[in-house]
């Protein structure tokens, strides 16, 4: 049964409905992927590797919001000073790849040309299935990155390329991905406040 699945008769009911989906959909974030994900990003951040999101729609705003708070946001307070990068931010690169090439390419030509081994690519995709962000993860594991697939529905082609799948159980679009940006802000304040002075955490505003 998918959500929703009937008219409601006030909003006030729908937010009731909507939160309880979306605090189920934390609630089934995989706790050892989760750690899988922040020690692959701590590790890429230590040695300032390389590290590249995408996605579309709602995901590409996802991927782009990662940016702000894992380059400015974790390196706050702390000695690190992360290497992140979304391929969904340039609209003049992201269409001369689509009009030239194809729009299946818009990502994988980005990380052919940018990334190394070593690096990790972050997929952002609430079906798993995009094509262009299934390329992307498919050269990325051939080619020595690691690759963190944050997925809803039923995980799509990206679950069975992620070195951590991070799944979140919905069946709505904005559940799912209300889910994926909370995913997100937790990684990135969790990677700070490891590596923050104790005494300054209480201190400051996350």
């Amino acid at each position: 049964m998918t959500f929703p699945d009937k008219k409601f008769a006030d909003v006030a009911a729908y937010f009731d409905a909507y939160a309880k989906r979306l605090a189920a959909a934390a609630a089934s974030v995989d706790r050892s992927a989760l750690a899988r994900a922040a020690a692959i990003l701590d590790d890429a951040y230590a040695r300032h590797a390389g590290v590249f999101a995408c996605g579309n729609g709602g995901s590409a705003s996802i991927s782009n919001h990662l940016v702000c708070d894992h380059l400015k946001g974790v390196q706050t307070d702390t000695e690190v000073r992360p290497h992140v990068h979304s391929l969904a931010t340039n609209m003049e690169l992201l269409t001369a790849i689509a009009n030239d090439l194809s729009y299946d390419d818009v990502f994988v030509y980005q990380l052919r040309t940018l990334a190394k081994a070593g690096d990790v690519l972050i997929t952002i995709s609430s079906s798993g299935d995009s094509e262009n962000v299934v390329r992307a993860a498919t050269w990325a594991q051939g080619n020595g990155l690691k690759v963190i697939a944050f997925t809803g529905f039923d995980g799509g082609r990206t679950a069975g390329l992620a070195t951590a799948h991070l799944h979140v159980a919905g069946d709505n679009y904005g559940v799912i991905e209300d889910a994926h940006q909370s995913v997100m802000h937790v990684l990135a304040q969790y990677l700070r406040q490891a590596r923050m002075n104790e005494g300054r955490i209480a201190q400051r505003k996350f």
